[in-house]
């Protein structure tokens, strides 16, 4: 199994939270957007362990489980197809999380999130871990 992490999956696990941990422990590919590494790096320039946490970061992407999934054409093409349907459906979502499913759905992995709105995107395989 491939999962894509959202932001606060990431924080999750950073902190051990046992929800995000019993997810990782059964991929067998981590992925990371970088639409997710964009608003880590920002918070950890907005926090005050930046080295720390730029650190941390690194080397969980040196990790050879762990890949940062490119922004293709395709993923433009799927962000638009998301955000066309949500529109329609009155049921608009950040628009980062917008590109973050997009990736998630073509490379095929669960998306992790605890951001309840995923739910929104048809066809998203999405891990709502508020429920576990």
């Amino acid at each position: 199994m491939r999962v894509l992490l959202d932001t606060n999956a990431y924080a999750g696990m950073m902190r051990g939270d046992q929800a995000v941990v019993a997810w990782l422990s059964k991929a067998e590919q981590l992925l990371l957007s970088p639409v997710v590494a964009g608003e880590l790096l920002f918070g950890f320039r907005r926090g005050t362990r930046l080295k720390r946490n730029l650190a941390e970061l690194d080397e969980f992407l040196d990790n050879p489980y762990v890949s940062l999934v490119p922004v293709t054409f395709t993923t433009a093409d799927r962000f638009s197809r998301i955000a066309a349907a949500l529109r329609e459906k009155g049921r608009p979502i950040p628009t980062n999380d917008i590109w973050i499913a997009a990736q998630a759905m073509e490379s095929g992995a669960d998306l992790l999130s605890y951001d309840a709105h995923f739910a929104e995107i048809d066809g998203l395989a999405w891990v709502n871990l508020s429920a576990d």
